[in-house]
């Protein structure tokens, strides 16, 4: 009987030592941005929807500094999807050491393009300042330094001929940061890089008068890619009247190549299956098309992501 139980012990073992990994249980950690951004909502319902769709998932959301801290965490594999600016990540790429990359991140994978993004720059009313132009002499809040919005910040304001010595003061901080320095008339403008409808500037033009600031359509051209011309339409927040001229740029969903290609695929696929609650989560969900997803990635695609392309008739 002892004989017998050893062997069908021995046996049960050698079947749990040789269970293939894909059974094994994924961690799989969503790197976003600042709790009052557009990418922690999205990543959140990401992890919803990820921790109910790939068996075996165990999910986290972790918030950041966004674009350049989540595409360093990426390479160091202590994340396994992140969202990031486009400018950003082909910054990551080539290791451009003064946007934050000592080194080019090669390990970087595409996922995903997903919507687009769109510099916002909140002034209050009683600053004067419509256009860009008027920034010359304010008080300005530009993002946590060297992450993706202030690459935007750096970028739009040595377009339209200006940087930031030309600025009365220059404050490195986070959306909401910014916005209770502004109800507290400790500065006069924040420069918000995000989908439209941030949470952060409506917080703000609930309890302001603000003025959106138009960045001419010339600064966006003079950009060249991955800007563009852009539009905040009316009424997006209170007491905008109308239209106003801005600058976007495309948004990322990147991993990294040490992800499995089976786990990359589902969770490629589980984004185009989810659009609904992405869209629930935040306005901006409602940009994720699958017909652009795949269109001149700045970096490769990953191979799972890549075969779900190819699956739709996208590549």
């Amino acid at each position: 009987m002892t004989f017998r139980i050893t062997l069908a012990t021995a046996f049960a073992c050698a079947i749990a030592i040789s269970a293939p990994k894909a059974e094994a249980e994924q961690f799989i950690n969503v790197l976003t941005g600042g709790t009052s951004g557009v990418y922690y909502p999205l990543g959140v319902a990401l992890s919803d929807i990820y921790g109910k769709g790939i068996e075996g998932a165990r999910t986290q959301v972790q918030a950041t500094k966004a674009s350049v801290e989540n595409l360093n965490l990426i390479e160091q594999g202590k994340g396994e999807i992140a969202f990031t600016l486009g400018d950003a990540l082909a910054l990551a790429w080539e290791g451009n050491v003064e946007a934050g990359f000592k080194t080019p991140l090669k390990k970087l994978r595409i996922v995903a393009a997903i919507y687009p993004n769109y510099v916002q720059i909140a002034a209050l009313q009683e600053a004067g300042v419509t256009t860009i132009a008027d920034m010359k002499g304010k008080t300005l809040s530009v993002g946590a330094a060297k992450s993706g919005t202030e690459l935007n910040a750096r970028a739009i304001l040595g377009a339209a001929g200006l940087s930031y010595d030309d600025l009365a003061k220059v404050e490195y901080l986070p959306f909401a940061e910014s916005v209770e320095l502004m109800k507290n008339r400790q500065l006069e403008a924040t420069l918000q890089s995000s989908g439209l409808g941030n949470a952060a500037i409506k917080d703000l033009a609930s309890s302001q008068a603000i003025s959106i600031v138009s960045i001419p359509a010339e600064v966006a051209t003079a950009m060249g890619m991955p800007y563009m011309p852009a539009t905040i339409p009316a009424g997006t927040y209170q007491g905008q009247d109308g239209d106003v001229a801005t600058v976007a740029v495309g948004n990322y969903l990147v991993t990294s190549e040490d992800v499995p290609e089976e786990v990359v695929y589902q969770m490629t696929r589980l984004i185009f299956e989810n659009l609904d609650v992405l869209k629930a989560a935040h306005s901006a969900g409602a940009d994720i098309s699958l017909d652009k997803a795949a269109k001149n990635p700045p970096v490769p695609l990953h191979p799972g992501a890549e075969r779900f392309y190819r699956e739709q008739g996208k590549l």
